[in-house]
């Protein structure tokens, strides 16, 4: 059902031209489970970022009460995406992951762009599952087409990875080093994306 669904999503990306421009999909590993932490605007970054990736599959953690959303439900369920209670938080929030990335698969983790509450805890949660399975963290930006009324209106998107990194610090410590540096990463995206978007348009 994934492939059938990214398929279809991208002709219809490709169609409306929202289909994202990649930047540097050379840092994206080649074999092997891996984090990818994208910053996230809206619900069509979800759909570039998996259709970019295409053949292989995304296993996105979202937040549970997506799932509760007719149709967004039924979508992203079979996107691969798996629930998580991020306000009472239990042992799945890292044992899922952790168990995907062992088997080799892609876990696709949002955390914002911006250095609010949840955005921190999401980097933090991010760095914490690759410092405990000892997988690469892929940082990426994404910048565009938001929603359905921005995909209609033609609205274009962009994507960038960054270089992968792996946690080498150890403990709390070495979860707060690295959950700066994924928070300096993708503001750096972010920019790097920005300028080449405005060179692109001139």
């Amino acid at each position: 059902m994934y492939k059938f669904i990214a398929n279809l999503v991208k002709v219809i990306l490709k169609l409306t031209g929202s289909k994202a421009r990649v930047y540097e999909e050379q840092n994206l590993p080649k074999e092997g489970g891996f984090i990818i932490a994208c910053t996230h605007t809206g619900y069509v970054d979800i759909l570039n970022l998996g259709v970019s990736m295409s053949p292989r599959e995304i296993h996105f953690m979202a937040k549970k009460q997506l799932f509760d959303i007719k149709g967004l439900g039924w979508l992203i369920e079979r996107l691969n995406a798996f629930p998580v209670d991020r306000d009472n938080p239990g042992p799945s929030v890292i044992k899922i992951p952790s168990q995907l990335l062992k088997e080799g698969k892609i876990v696709g983790i949002f955390p914002s762009g911006t250095r609010n509450a949840e955005g921190s805890d999401l980097k933090q949660g991010a760095i914490t599952i690759a410092q405990l399975s000892k997988s690469p963290i892929v940082p990426a930006a994404y910048v565009g087409a938001r929603n359905v009324g921005d995909v209609f209106k033609r609205g274009k998107g962009y994507l960038i990875y960054g270089e992968p990194f792996y946690v080498t610090g150890k403990g709390k410590e070495g979860r707060e080093e690295f959950t700066h540096r994924l928070e300096h990463d993708l503001v750096a995206l972010t920019e790097e994306l920005e300028k080449r978007i405005a060179t692109e348009k001139k």
